[in-house]
This record gives structure tokens, C-alpha cells and sequence, in this order.
């Protein structure tokens, strides 16, 4: 008497399993992922200095 278990394990109606195929080759994720970091860092550099900073107080014109 097997038990259901064991007839589980040694059933062979379980499919084969199937490779999937990338649509690009595995070095192009890479390389797009590089793109897109670069891209973003060309982004913020180009927002150096751009802080904004305190005018001094001789600068000021106090017209009230």
C-alpha cells in the first residue's frame, strides 16, 4: 500500500520544465541600467551650486 505522498513523488504526469528566454542578452540589463544611473547623475550635477544662499544684511535694502 503506498501512501498518497509517495505516489505524489513518483508520479510522472509532472511537466517538464521550460527555459525562458530573455528578449535581449543578459549584458544589455547591465548596460541600460548603467545608462539610466548615469543619466540621473548628469541630472543632479547639473543642479550644482543652485542652493539657495542667505544675502548678507549690507546687501539689504530695508525700505519698508
Amino acid at each position: 500500500m503506498k501512501s498518497a505522498l509517495v505516489s505524489f513523488v513518483t508520479d510522472d504526469s509532472v511537466p517538464e520544465l521550460v527555459e525562458t528566454h530573455l528578449p535581449m542578452p543578459h549584458i544589455m540589463y547591465g548596460i541600460i541600467a548603467l545608462g539610466v544611473f548615469l543619466a540621473m547623475l548628469g541630472l543632479l550635477w547639473s543642479f550644482r551650486n543652485t542652493a539657495g544662499r542667505p544675502r548678507s544684511q549690507s546687501g539689504r535694502q530695508s525700505g519698508h
